[in-house]
């Protein structure tokens, strides 16, 4: 049994706003200063006016908090529906962003009725289908999108239009020949990113790095005087470089209405007999749902209270809440990760700290509009270019690489099928490529889909299951809600002697579960783990049987 006993839980409902208000309140205001930037540049990035992300942190915060499944996340709008949303903006709208967007709000009502669907069919559990890797080589092809559009914003420079990997061609020139002060704005809230994430002083951490972007971008953008369009001289005295002309304006500020009424756009369905809008609901859908719902499977293993969040409730409210933001102008969202880190570090209790972020965001724009109008767009586009830096780094590839050479594979295959495609193309190459290497490695069609497995219920009251065959990320479902069925406290063996192969998706499941399970006082053994190899020293790498334990497999039986 677990020698650490769980501390004691949080109330919930109204008693837990009484408990633990003082905890959760300062964890709000804290969440609300990371979020209100972010939530800025990801929608001004999604082509969408800047207040729909507040709207979208508003509705996330004070109502999905009160109905979803989660404790501790955060709800908001994120980087990684940036590519999604802009994609429908650009298509549906054909150039006319106003008219997209509005095209857009249509499908996110659409795809927050999936979402509610999704749920209630308790179809939460799928977000367990899609392989590791593949999701780490979306999110790393999001990235590398985010920092190919965010770059040029950054620099103060305009690209012609065209495909995304013409816009990859034209970064060598934004940066050799940028719009010198938009750029100064940009490169120093980067390099304040950079810096604050190797700061380990515990009171200089307290300090949000995304406002102190902002607010060096606000000090930089009222001494280069942004409020009034003008054309300057970049260095005019010095002998040795060309002088350099350009023009600068309100024009690199954001533009945000003053009555936040009036920010509220509704959607125009006008488009939904099309090809292109029911793409743009079924992607929004299916990213926004994957990536919620794996946010809040995250958040779950960062909770010092090993609390569980329910992901078909979660969809749910997801749904819920993406409805009612798409309807007055917000962009979809998501449990987000980073910020609901932050909430947990900030010594949150409970998720009334969702619901404070929400209400701080809602009261800054009432109040405070203003102070949004005087940020530079480029210090925003510095915390995408840095966001995306982050998903994509060289560290993301090193450590994909550190699980085995075929998940390598498959997270370069994913990024290259979404830059080459879309979201939902390039993450079906990447599941094709797990099938095929599972294939060339012996796993039979037949086992693809289906697992081979068998309980018992010993006189002694342990829970013995056994495997026969492959357990990999498409088939192991069933073993899933065995294993999650067993009581907690009991003793579970699991047998794996007659395992063919398990794959990184399996191995993954079972090191969480074992430690979950044991965290809430129960026992987990895997027995047979001693007949595979592994494809790398990884201790989660995809699991093999030996070769000279190949004739054992028919003789060997459960319970021995």
């Amino acid at each position: 049994m677990s020698s650490n006993p769980l501390p004691t839980l949080p109330k919930t409902g109204l008693l837990g706003l009484k408990t633990h208000w003082r905890a959760d309140l300062p964890a709000g205001f804290l969440v609300f200063l990371i979020a209100l930037p972010l939530c800025l540049g990801i929608s001004m990035a999604s082509g969408f006016p800047p207040s729909a992300g507040i709207i979208s942190a508003i509705v996330g915060g004070i109502l999905v908090s009160r109905i979803g499944g989660s404790h501790l996340t955060i709800n908001g709008p994120a980087a990684g529906l940036i590519v999604v949303v802009l994609d429908a903006v650009q298509t549906l709208g054909q150039g006319d962003y106003m008219a997209g967007y509005r095209f857009t709000l249509a499908a996110i009502v659409v795809a927050s009725l999936f979402q509610i669907v999704l749920g209630l069919m308790k179809a939460g559990r799928l977000r367990s289908f899609f392989p590791a890797s593949v999701v780490h080589g979306m999110l790393a092809a999001i990235g590398i999108i985010i920092m190919t559009k965010q770059i040029h914003v950054m620099m103060g420079v305009t690209p012609k239009s065209g495909s995304l990997f013409s816009s990859m061609a034209q970064l060598p020139s934004s940066l050799i020949n940028p719009n010198y002060e938009i750029a100064i704005i940009g490169l120093t809230g980067l390099a304040i990113l950079v810096l604050w994430s190797v700061v380990k002083h515990p009171v200089a951490k307290r300090i949000p790095a995304p406002i102190l972007v902002v607010l060096s971008g606000m000090a930089l953008g009222r001494y280069f005087d942004l409020n009034h369009e003008h054309v300057y001289l970049f260095l005019p005295d010095a002998d040795f470089l060309t002088h350099h002309e350009d023009t600068v304006g309100p024009k690199f500020l954001v533009t945000i209405s003053e009555n936040f009424l009036s920010s509220f756009y509704f959607p125009d369905f006008s488009k939904i007999g099309s090809i292109d809008f029911w793409r743009a609901a079924i992607t929004i859908a299916l990213v926004g749902s994957l990536e919620s719902l794996l946010s809040a499977a995250a958040v779950d293993k960062l909770d010092p209270f090993k609390r569980t969040s329910n992901p078909d409730r979660d969809l749910t409210a997801m749904g819920m809440g993406n409805l009612i933001a798409g309807s007055i102008g917000g962009l979809p969202m998501i449990a987000e990760i980073v910020r609901s880190s932050a909430n947990i570090n900030d010594g949150a209790k409970t998720a009334w700290a969702n619901f404070f972020h929400g209400c701080f965001m809602l009261l800054f724009v009432v109040l405070f509009p203003r102070l949004i109008h005087s940020i530079p767009l480029a210090a925003l586009a510095s915390l995408l270019v840095y966001t995306g830096f982050r998903l994509a780094s060289p560290t993301a590839f090193a450590k994909v690489m550190g699980i085995g050479k075929e998940q390598l594979l498959i997270f370069v295959a994913t990024i290259i099928g979404v830059l080459a495609t879309d979201l939902l193309i390039g993450v079906f190459i990447g599941i094709l490529a797990e099938f095929a290497i599972h294939l060339v490695r012996g796993v039979r069609f037949n086992n693809l889909f289906k697992i081979h497995l068998v309980m018992e219920l010993r006189d002694t009251g342990e829970h013995l299951i056994g495997l026969t065959g492959a357990a990999i990320f498409s088939n192991y479902m069933p073993l899933k809600s065995e294993l999650e069925s067993v009581e907690k406290g009991k003793t579970i063996i699991l047998q794996l002697n007659n395992a063919y192969m398990l794959d990184h998706t399996v191995m993954e499941y079972l090191h969480d579960f074992k430690n979950s399970y044991e965290t809430h006082g129960g026992h987990c053994r895997f027995i047979g783990m001693e007949y595979h190899d592994a494809y790398s020293a990884h201790p989660l790498a995809v699991r093999k049987m030996k070769r000279n334990n190949m004739s054992r497999r028919k003789s060997d039986h459960l319970g021995v």
